[in-house]
């Protein structure tokens, strides 16, 4: 038997015993060392040669993010480990730091219980830093902490024992004051993480050593010994004594849940079923002879394989050719292959139970989001994920080669089930292909990905995507229909400003709130009572609410009004881009009443019409799409990096020193922010570090207002 095989039956053999599994992420900043600590847990379970950890980058295993020194998609891989005297199950995910790649760390938090954030010893807790543990802490995945590059601080900053003490507690604190602000209520002391009870450890993923509490206890190893070592150039000596893996993975079993006691908490936030039911029960217990019940977290393409998926086991056990439901796609399938994966390679079992990421295949048309369950008896769907941010930045594309045109369709309809951060429309007028993403780099690696398939595409410059708005309340606006026998009025307002953050934050959630509920749940947050019970659908967070009485035969259109709704929302009056916080009342209607004449080709277009004039009159505006930058810089050369910022309409927010670094952080429009990283880098010779976080759209200045909507009317061929 060869060791994977023997690895295989181990993994098997633990499966069923919850108690014994851990489901675990690694998250961080772009380069603090996520990917190299992953080397050093799979070399240590004996997966790859201790030589080659945190050289091979084995979980980086596209060419692209080799190239690139860059993790672009997130990793599974499942290992055993043994803590006192006990085997223990683990499966980890190695997620991407960079901020275009968010969407797959939203999507790995839904499949983990806990998560391991790596944070640099010299630069500390980052914006992106805050961005994932942020993005965990919603998905109530309970965090523990490795400070990692402690070598930099002993060979490259000669720190002494004091200060880098001071430069640990200064981490460790702004770490957990952002899980007190963010946690869940009832984890807010609970998940502070604490050197003495070892839920932080310390060490150099890259030299493959690691000290935390525990270990210190047990060998006598202290922080002046690890000086030493680090001074007289002995790190290999340290790393046999003090191994990263067993310090990491010790931690993880210690300190992070167990699918069993996860569930517990996280299934009523991610599930909207009734958790007193018997599958809610089954869940909640992470029972393997419940209701099949999979979150599908991601998903790949294989030439081979064909689609392979990856979910999150929460109930029921998943069989090799089993019949299952998707309850989104509202089709059956059949599975194929069901296993667990070894980095980029997947092992096939027979089954996989409840409380294991699975890798699955056969699931024909899946999409990440998608809820897999029994055929028989489907269940509630889960909680559909929210990401961070948004598809703001458009490429058009086409295909050199009118032979080529069917291929291109179908790989950018599948990398869009791939990744449901991408978008991709097609344009009626100019059939172009357009595709969306979170910046310039995720359009870029998308691009690439499409000509690896042999299709020779042309791209346009990257454009912003752009929204629409009201600034004030509209009067009383009449829509016929053509035959004039219909009569709709209108008035147009911006959704009340604390009632649309709750909408943006995800702390009203209309796909899970109907009816009453959901008119309370918008009253609570400032909506007018009347306005708030009339709501008849959230649509691209803008509400169309019904504040008339009593009108003949209005039950029966009220459907063809939405549909006009979704069209004026889609396509705003002033340069046909999407609407974003409006807020439109319908205030009367006067209908024909004969069936006939009440249709979609007249009430449609009737509404649409009406509620873009009402715009108009409510003074329409575009808000533009804007993202914090975050600057580390010597202080040299702060006057360069600031100017760089007011150059493109940038707004400083916050200026601060730490030691002799300057941290600016800024607020600027993404339209100005193409090429921008290789402007810092010049204004700077290559010395500041610099991140991005989407902030959402604001009011592009007035006087930028005709220019830009006449571009954009340019573009799309509007204007006459």
């Amino acid at each position: 038997m060869g060791r994977r095989e023997k690895m295989v039956s181990k993994i098997v053999k633990l499966m069923d015993r919850p108690e014994q599994i851990r489901n675990m992420g690694i998250v961080a900043h772009i380069d603090h060392g996520k990917t190299t600590l992953s080397d050093n847990i799979l070399a240590g379970a004996g997966m790859i040669s201790q030589e080659l950890a945190g050289q091979q980058l084995y979980l980086d295993s596209d060419e692209l993010e080799q190239a690139r020194g860059i993790t672009i998609e997130a990793a599974n891989v499942s290992m055993v480990h043994e803590y006192k005297g006990q085997d223990y199950l683990i499966n980890m995910i190695d997620t991407p730091g960079h901020v275009d790649f968010g969407g797959d760390v939203t999507r790995a938090m839904r499949a983990v219980d806990g998560v391991v954030v790596v944070v640099c010893a010299v630069e500390g807790v980052m914006p992106q830093t805050e961005t994932v543990l942020r993005q965990a802490l919603k998905e109530r995945v309970k965090p523990v902490l490795f400070i990692n590059k402690v070598d930099r601080l002993i060979n490259e900053l000669r720190l002494t024992p004091e200060e880098m003490q001071k430069r640990f507690i200064g981490i460790i604190t702004e770490f957990n004051k952002i899980i007190k602000s963010m946690a869940p209520k009832e984890f807010k002391d609970a998940w502070q993480v604490r050197v003495e009870n070892g839920s932080v450890a310390f060490g150099s993923a890259y030299n493959n050593w690691a000290i935390d509490m525990p270990l210190m206890k047990k060998t006598g190893i202290t922080f002046k010994d690890v000086i030493e070592y680090n001074e007289q150039g002995r790190q290999k000596e340290l790393a046999a004594k003090a191994k990263v893996h067993e310090v990491i993975l010790n931690m993880v079993i210690e300190h992070l849940p167990n699918p069993r006691v996860a569930q517990k908490y996280r299934i009523p936030h991610i599930w909207q079923g009734d958790v007193e039911s018997e599958e809610g029960k089954a869940m909640l217990n992470c029972d393997p002879a419940g209701k099949l019940a999979i979150m599908i977290t991601d998903l790949s393409i294989d030439p081979q394989a064909g689609e392979v998926a990856t979910g999150r086991i929460f109930s029921g056990t998943l069989k090799r050719s089993k019949e299952v439901y998707m309850i989104n796609a509202r089709t059956k399938a059949r599975t194929q292959q069901v296993g667990v994966y070894f980095g980029p390679e997947r092992m096939p079992t027979e089954y996989v139970v409840a409380g294991n990421i699975a890798m699955i295949t056969g699931l024909k048309n899946v999409r990440a989001g998608e809820t897999v369950t029994e055929v028989d008896s489907p269940i509630e769907p889960f909680e559909e994920m929210r990401h961070t941010s948004e598809p703001v930045v458009t490429v058009a594309i086409e295909a050199k080669k009118t032979k080529d045109l069917p291929k291109l369709i179908e790989v950018l309809q599948m990398k869009a089930r791939e990744d449901p951060t991408l978008k991709v429309e097609i344009d009626e007028e100019t059939g172009e292909h357009l595709l969306s993403g979170m910046g310039e780099l995720h359009l870029e690696i998308v691009t690439h990905r499409i000509k690896e398939r042999g299709i020779d595409v042309k791209v346009s410059p990257p454009i912003v995507v752009y929204r629409e708005t009201v600034a004030k309340t509209s009067p009383q606006i009449e829509g016929k229909s053509p035959n004039k026998h219909n009569k709709f009025y209108f008035v147009v307002e911006p959704i009340e400003e604390p009632a649309f953050k709750a909408l943006v934050d995800g702390d009203i959630k209309p796909m899970r709130v109907k009816g009453k509920e959901l008119g309370k749940a918008f009253e609570a947050h400032g909506m007018a009572k009347q306005d708030a019970r009339g709501i008849v659908e959230v649509y691209e967070n803008n509400v169309l609410t019904n504040v008339t009485r009593g009108i003949q035969y209005l039950n029966e259109v009220i459907a063809l009004i939405q549909e006009g709704f979704h069209e004026a929302m889609d396509n705003g009056p002033l340069a046909k881009e999407k609407v974003l916080g409006v807020k439109v009342k319908l205030v009367d209607a006067k209908l024909h009443e004969d069936a006939i004449h009440r249709g979609p080709a007249q009430v449609i277009p009737a509404v649409r019409d009406a509620i873009r004039e009402a715009m108009l009159q409510a003074d329409a505006m575009l808000l533009e799409p804007k993202q914090k930058v975050f600057i580390h810089v010597p202080q040299d050369y702060m006057g360069a990096a600031t100017r760089e910022i007011q150059s493109r309409r940038g707004q400083i927010i916050d200026l601060r020193q730490d030691g002799d670094m300057s941290i600016i952080e800024a607020k600027c429009p993404i339209a100005e922010m193409f090429g921008f990283a290789g402007a810092i880098r010049s204004a700077t010779e290559g010395r500041a570090l610099w991140s991005t976080e989407f902030v959402g759209f604001e009011k592009l200045p007035a006087e930028l207002q005709e220019e830009i909507i006449k571009k954009i009317k340019k573009r799309k061929g509007l204007l006459t």
